[in-house]
């Protein structure tokens, strides 16, 4: 007949083994927030979780209208081809060099509020502002919507998005 005590004592060791091991996932899991926790959090947090949503809602909404519309690479190929936009790169010139999109304007970031008359010829057209991964042509969207250009939009995802789309690019320049 097996002896209970020593399989419960053989367990208890293998326990005791186990949380003294330096990352042992099994010990976390009770301690993680369950759905039910959340959604208690939130009834018991209405106004407090409904302020953050508003403040969320308000923080992307800012965002999206103020350097302009995003486009996507094709809808920046279409507006190229059809309406004669002028692509417009923020990056550091040693970038647009090692790659650009065909007959960008380059025109760095930290330099574009001096530069501006070099776009006055063009305010008239659609002006597409790209950089690296987006971060920048926000920013100076609103420079130039400040600036009185009004077809102003951005590049989503930047010169990283054009290149995962497998859309051509020139180097030099």
């Amino acid at each position: 007949m097996p002896d209970i005590h020593a399989a419960r004592r053989h367990c208890g060791a293998v326990q005791d083994m186990e949380e003294r091991l330096p990352y042992n996932p099994r010990r976390f899991v009770s301690r993680l927030p369950t759905m039910a926790q959340f959604l208690e959090f939130v009834s018991n947090h209405f106004f407090l979780v409904g302020a953050f949503v508003a403040l969320l809602v308000l923080f992307l909404a800012n965002e999206a209208r103020r350097g302009g519309r995003t486009v996507s690479a094709q809808e920046l190929v279409n507006l190229v081809n059809r309406e004669n936009a002028l692509v417009l790169d923020v990056r550091d010139r040693k970038e647009y060099q090692a790659g650009h999109i065909v007959d960008a304007l380059n025109i760095p970031w930290a330099s574009l509020e001096s530069r501006l008359s070099e776009l006055t010829p063009h305010k008239s057209r659609m002006v597409v502002v790209t950089c690296a991964m987006g971060q920048h042509s926000g920013a100076a969207g609103a420079i130039l919507a400040k600036a009185g250009f009004e077809n102003v939009a951005r590049l989503g995802g930047g010169m990283n998005e054009w290149r995962a789309s497998q859309l051509p690019v020139v180097k030099g320049g």
